[in-house]
């Protein structure tokens, strides 16, 4: 890997989401890494790569013709890898680690990028995200572009910089076709979230992408169901009521300006204990309405931040961990400080 400096050039993006966001009076017009302003930053190089690619995320798939011709002009040599079943993509991480490569390209959605994220443990190797899932909220929250083209430049095209991410540990957690005792994430959800991607089948999430979220998340809210938390938070105790229950990483919400909470912050070493009060359909409209206006949600929420979380909720909820639906007995978290090292934006890195 080399540091190379050279002048990039403007390429403008908007969305449906942006003039929405416009229309209310907000300026939340999404940077990306070749914004003009960036023309004086360093650019890491990579001189060799393993790609590894999840054919099941996603709606359009990887454009792997514009990707080689990229690879091609940054003289980068390449390998891929497509995975066929769950625990692949975390194998094939594990492999690039141990062939040397500079730095290790996934496609796929939260879920696959946690997959390889989790097998880096330990590794100076950083991750390339090129975003291919439905929701894509951990590239939002890095600000890496959600157009895979773009995003792929920052294999060296633009200006970019790598930034250290703590994540999670969920003890006794596994995914399918992994043998590992405990589970790395960046976001757990419990409670409404599992209940939406449940109802949020595959077909409709590869038609609808985020959407699909949405739509099951209004089917589910016409009766959700009201469990009671036992928080242990750094060995105090917390009492609860709500619909939901996350530990997150992350305050996005796979929509670029709109966050939950901005004291959220992915390498201060803390996780994020956020609950959901109120099961009133209004009362989420007008936090959403606030996140719009704000660029952050409002009540009913609350937050507690911690380094060891242990959770015990009655009625027992649904338990979705970075995408996955997963089944543990108990509900035991730490943080892991500074765990993964990610490419982004120069610009996000700060």
């Amino acid at each position: 890997m080399v540091i190379d400096n050279q002048p990039t050039h403007t390429d403008p993006t908007s969305s449906v989401v942006d003039k929405v966001k416009q229309m209310v009076g907000v300026n939340t017009s999404e940077p990306t890494p070749t914004e003009t302003a960036m023309q004086d930053r360093p650019i890491l190089k990579f001189r060799r790569v393993h790609i590894i690619v999840n054919p099941a995320s996603g709606q359009d798939g990887l454009k792997l013709p514009a990707l080689n011709k990229l690879l091609k002009d940054l003289e980068i040599e390449w390998e891929m890898f497509v995975t066929s079943r769950g625990g692949e993509a975390g194998e094939r991480a594990k492999q690039a680690i141990a062939a040397g490569v500079d730095a290790i390209v996934v496609y796929g959605g939260d879920g696959t990028v946690l997959e390889v994220a989790s097998s880096m443990a330990g590794s100076d190797i950083p991750l390339i995200i090129i975003p291919g899932g439905t929701a894509n909220v951990l590239s939002v929250e890095l600000g890496i572009p959600a157009d895979q083209s773009q995003a792929a430049l920052l294999l060296g095209s633009v200006p970019n910089a790598i930034r250290t991410l703590d994540m999670g540990v969920l003890g006794g957690g596994k995914r399918d076709g992994d043998d590992q005792s405990d589970l790395f994430f960046f976001h757990l959800g419990m409670g409404l979230e599992g209940e939406m991607h449940e109802k949020a089948d595959r077909e409709a999430k590869d038609r609808s992408g985020m959407f699909a979220y949405v739509v099951a998340a209004l089917k589910t809210l016409s009766n959700p169901t009201t469990s009671h938390y036992h928080l242990t938070l750094d060995g105090e105790q917390v009492e609860a009521e709500g619909i939901n229950c996350m530990v997150t990483n992350f305050g996005s919400v796979g929509v670029s300006g709109i966050t939950l909470s901005h004291a959220i912050d992915m390498s201060d070493g803390l996780l994020d204990v956020i609950i959901f009060q109120d099961a009133n359909l209004s009362s989420l409209l007008s936090a959403a309405a606030s996140a719009v206006t704000s660029g952050e949600l409002a009540q009913p929420l609350l937050q507690w931040q911690a380094r060891e979380v242990t959770i015990v909720a009655d009625p027992k909820q649904t338990l979705v961990v970075d995408g996955e639906l997963i089944d543990v007995d108990s509900i035991t978290i730490r943080v892991m400080p500074k765990f993964v090292r990610v490419v982004v934006p120069a610009q996000s890195a700060s």
